[in-house]
This record gives C-alpha cells, sequence and structure tokens, in this order.
C-alpha cells in the first residue's frame, strides 16, 4: 500500500469522525443506522480501511452531508495542520518504534481530539521554525532522548564486542591497535584502504574518511592521528560485524537521509567504543581511582592514554560505564568549541541521564556561565596539549551541586579551533560513597548559574551581561503579587 493511498485512508477516516462526532453519534449508534458493523467503522476512523462507493453512499446519506465532502481530502480548519502532516510523511520519519509508539496510537489521539492536536501541533511548528528547528536537529534530539531512556547503556552491543574481540584475537587486555583492525577490513571484509587521498580534494578539510560502498574502498585524510584511525576502523568493522546496511559514509557526517542513518551511525560508534575502550578494563581502572583520597590530574590524563589520545572518546565511554556499573544515574556529558580569540562559546554536543540536569543547550543565544569549568577550561588551553581540570559546581538556584570533570584540546576538526568534553555528576550520598576523593579539599567550590541572563550570583567577577531574564521574573512576580493584593483589598 502506498503512501497516497494510506493519506486517503487516514484523512477520511478522521473526517468520518468528526463528522460522527458532531452529529453526537456514538459508533453503536452509526453502525445501527447503516447497519455496518461498529468494528469495521472503527477500522475507518482508525485509517485501517476505506469503505467502497455504495457504503461511502450510505455513511454520506446518513450523516446528512454530501457525498463529495465526505470523500474530498480537503479538511476544515480544525484538521487542516493534521492534514499537512499527515501527508508530509512526517509521521514515517519520526523513530516512534524506538519509543515504544505505534503510529496508530498517535492517529488515535488525533482522531480523539483533533481541536486541542491541532493547537498542540501548530505550538511545536511555531517553536520549530521560530528555533530554526532542522529535521538534522530532530533526530539528533530523538537519538539523544533515546540514549538517556536506556542510560546510555546497551548490554547487547557490549556483548557483541568483547565476542567480536575472542573470534578475531583481539587483545582487550591492550591498547587496540589499528593496524590489527586496519588487517580485519582488508582480510575478512573485503576492504581496500588509502591513505592520503582526501587531500587531492579541495574543500574536504574536515573530513577524515569517505567510504565506497560499490567498490568497499575506504578514502583516510592524511591529518588523522592514530587513535582517529583506530576509531573509524572500528566503526567500520562495526557496520559490517553488526549488519547495519543502512549507513552514513563519511566521518564526520555531512548530510543523512533517514533516522535509521542517524541511529545506526551511534550503534556503530557505541561498537567501536566497547573495543577502543573494554568495558571491564576502564571499570578495573576506575574502582582503583576512585578509591584515591585526592585528586590526580596527572592519573586521570594517564587513564586515558591507556586506551586512546582522544579525551572526548574515553568522557564519552564515561557516560556508558558510570550509570550502569556505579549506579550514577543523574549526570550530564557536554561539549563545548570556541574558535581562538574569541569570547563566545558553543554546545555542540549534551547528554543527560535519569533527568534533565541544569546545564544544557540554550536556544535563545544567551550566555553560558563563565564560571563552569568546561568554560574556563578553554581560555588555558595550550597549543597541542590537553587539559584537564575538576571543579565543584554549586547551583543557588535550586541547591544542586555536581562534581564535573573537563578536558579540553585542539578542535581535530576545525583550524584555530579548541573544544571542551565535560562529565557532571550529581552530588549525593551515594556518590560520596563511591568516590573519597570528593572529600579532597584541594578541589575548588564555584558558585554558577546557567547563563548570565538568568544567573542569580551577585557581583560576579566574570558576568558577561545583566541578569536580564532573571530581572524580568521578579518583575512579574512583583506585578502578580501586587495584583493578589488588589484582588484581596476589592473582594
Amino acid at each position: 500500500m502506498n503512501i497516497e493511498e494510506e493519506y486517503i485512508r487516514l484523512i477520511f477516516g478522521l473526517k468520518l469522525r468528526q463528522i460522527r462526532m458532531e452529529k453526537s453519534l456514538s459508533l453503536f449508534g452509526l453502525s445501527k443506522l447503516t447497519k455496518i458493523s461498529k468494528s469495521y467503522l472503527n477500522e475507518i476512523e482508525k485509517g485501517k480501511k476505506y469503505p467502497k462507493t455504495d457504503k461511502i453512499a450510505l455513511l454520506a446519506n446518513v450523516l446528512e452531508v454530501p457525498y463529495d465532502n465526505l470523500v474530498s481530502l480537503k479538511l476544515d480548519k480544525n484538521l487542516a495542520p493534521l492534514g499537512k502532516i499527515l501527508q508530509s510523511k512526517i509521521l514515517k520519519e519520526i523513530p516512534l518504534d524506538l519509543f515504544g509508539i505505534k503510529e496508530t496510537d498517535l492517529i488515535d489521539i488525533i482522531s480523539n481530539a483533533p481541536a486541542k492536536v491541532n493547537a498542540f501541533v501548530s505550538t511545536l511548528i511555531e517553536i520549530a521554525q521560530n528555533y530554526n528547528l532542522s529535521r538534522e536537529s530532530f533526530f539528533l534530539a530523538a537519538l539523544r532522548s533515546y540514549q538517556e531512556a536506556h542510560n546510555n547503556y546497551f548490554e547487547d552491543i557490549e556483548l557483541k564486542a568483547v565476542a567480536f574481540a575472542k573470534a578475531y584475537q583481539i587483545n582487550l587486555e591492550e591498547r587496540v591497535c589499528a593496524t590489527d583492525l586496519e588487517e580485519i577490513l582488508k582480510e575478512e571484509f573485503d576492504y581496500t584502504i588509502l591513505n592520503n587521498k582526501l587531500s587531492n580534494y579541495d574543500g574536504l578539510e574536515e573530513i577524515r574518511s569517505v567510504f565506497i560502498p560499490k567498490t568497499k574502498t575506504l578514502l583516510l585524510s592524511n591529518t588523522i592521528d592514530e587513535s582517529q584511525k583506530t576509531f573509524i576502523f572500528a566503526k567500520e568493522i562495526a557496520y559490517n560485524y553488526l549488519e547495519l546496511d543502512d549507513r552514513l559514509y563519511t566521518f564526520s557526517w555531512i548530510k543523512f537521509k533517514t533516522f535509521d542513518q542517524v541511529l545506526n551511525n551511534f550503534l556503530a560508534s557505541y561498537f567501536a567504543g566497547a573495543i577502543v575502550i573494554p568495558k571491564q578494563a576502564i571499570e578495573t581502572q576506575l574502582i582503583s581511582f576512585f578509591k584515591q583520597t585526592q585528586w590526580d590530574t596527572p592519573t586521570f590524563n594517564d587513564m586515558i592514554r591507556r586506551f586512546t589520545d582522544s579525551p572526548e572518546m574515553y568522557y564519552q565511554r564515561l557516560t556508558n560505564i558510570l550509570p550502569k556499573v556505579f549506579h550514577f544515574k543523574n549526570l550530564f556529558f557536554l561539549r563545548f568549541t570556541q574558535k581562538k580569540g574569541e569570547n563566545r562559546y558553543k554546545l555542540t554536543k549534551e547528554l543527560h541521564i535519569t533527568q534533565q540536569q541544569p546545564p544544557s543547550a540554550n536556544e535563545t543565544h544567551e550566555h553560558y556561565c563563565r564560571r563552569w569549568v568546561s568554560v574556563n577550561i578553554l581560555n588555558n588551553l595550550k597549543k597541542g596539549e590537553v587539559t584537564t581540570d575538576i571543579q565543584l559546581s554549586d547551583y543557588p538556584e535550586n541547591g544542586l551541586k555536581y562534581l564535573v570533570i573537563s578536558s579540553a584540546m585542539p578542535d581535530p576538526f576545525k583550524e584555530n579551533h579548541g573544544r571542551s568534553v565535560s562529565l557532571g555528576l550529581l552530588i549525593s550520598t551515594h556518590l560520596a560513597s563511591k568516590i573519597t576523593f570528593l572529600q579532597d579539599p584541594t578541589i575548588r567550590i564555584k558558585e554558577v548559574g546557567v547563563t548570565c541572563e538568568r544567573c542569580p550570583i551577585p557581583d560576579c567577577e566574570v558576568r558577561f551581561c545583566e541578569a536580564t531574564e532573571l530581572e524580568k521574573k521578579a518583575k512579574n512576580n512583583a506585578i502578580a503579587h501586587k495584583v493578589n493584593q488588589l484582588m484581596a483589598d476589592f473582594s
């Protein structure tokens, strides 16, 4: 059944239900009047069935509407926006199955309260337009929600990574070498791997690899280091070993056609992380580190280099391991980028486990708190070095405190840019019982806000602008208080 036929069924069902409800008829009542079974009428209204001409004529006669109006695809004002959504095929693009939702569930909701759903959908469309929410942003938000719903841990991929290592004799006790993975790609999956070919093409400076599916050729940039090459090879193995056919062909990716490509890119990356930084090895490492009485930056950096030269890969792996192994269920991951010499910071990636933590992406172009270690560390970045820092961040507005670890490095994908990656752990009794160095008095404590515009901290030495949003909120609260007083005086 093609999309056009499905759309016609859905529209007819919505119109039939709307007209029936306007006539104050139940399905049972309409069934008695038309001699059409209640179950069949129900399937028509849900868009599962499309009645034959004689039944449409009967329905039109009983409901006292013109036949042409009933079969027309034109919807009235209440349903018009919903028609646009159904016709746009967006329901086919939304990864409903990831969250256990069937498309028919949404149709039922739309059918039961079309006016309210219409208002809700119109609101979403307006928000999307105002904030320039692209299809790409939507899919990435859906993926992030999928990760968060699973606490960013996927046992099946972890087990497949271990099974792969055993089958191909990859020693997970040692640092995985790019040459070992390259050999597997060539011998087992018939890859041709060519180095330094991308430099022949202008405009591809930010692309690290391109895969040509027709010839199974992998082209590599001459700017990638050994860790990046290892990750690329591990990811290519994942696509083949996990049989992920609908995939992206560039790293980093440029565009995608379907949500499956976005999801498969994530699954392949997760598998690659599980190979390069094995669960058992990082778990053992962290147990020992957490028992230390003092925070030790050199040791932490050595822990990263044990597996990779990419701090971001290590931090991403922490978001998999900490919720599962140590039961740290309230954490966030942030990645910031900054162009050298500029006092602007862009949040380019974030993840929140269990609940939305205070540090989060802000779509209104406000200024992130300069007291965040994630932001501050970028100002101390030295060329060619990884800088790591730690901080206890205290949010006075909501009383929450976080242990935040952050590392900054030159951005491997953008010249004259730096990037920082940060992991924040909500301070709790459980966290204190697992991390001994949490009591280290040398770890500085900083009162922080989210953005300058919403920050309640007075006399901040690094405030970039006034707390305009906070002042607006206070003004509105004062007005509301006066109105309440006025209501009481004249009641």
